[in-house]
């Protein structure tokens, strides 16, 4: 119970975060960062609505996990070669993995249902 609130939360707290990014999406003029940027708060929306049910929205939780997680590590190897925006990704690096731990130590285990119990062939021993 408390695990399933505090995915929620942590849903709704990242939705909010991600989906935020419309301001920068319509202010900023570069248009590779638009396009990035563009993707997190469509994200954003879809994580706000994981948030009523997600063990419906398991899939999409696990992509937001790992997606962040890769974000995580490919901002933390630029941070070691781009010395002027270091701290920007550095803090960047964090959050993202900070994010992507969380949502992956809280993802809702998968649903077994009746479809998913099958008898194990057996197997005839050769001749």
């Amino acid at each position: 119970m408390i695990r399933a609130r505090a995915l929620k939360i942590v849903l709704v707290v990242v939705g909010l975060f991600f989906a935020s990014n419309v301001y920068w999406v319509l202010t900023l003029r570069e248009e590779t960062l638009q396009m990035m940027l563009s993707i997190y708060a469509t994200l954003g929306v879809f994580l706000l609505l994981a948030a009523r049910k997600p063990s419906a929205n398991r899939s999409l939780i696990a992509f937001t996990a790992w997606s962040s997680i890769a974000h995580a590590a490919v901002m933390a190897v630029q941070s070691r070669y781009d010395v002027g925006e270091r701290m920007h990704l550095t803090i960047g690096a964090i959050a993202f993995g900070v994010i992507g731990a969380t949502l992956v130590s809280l993802a809702p285990a998968k649903l077994r249902t009746a479809a998913s119990f099958r008898p194990s062939a057996e197997v005839e021993p050769a001749a």
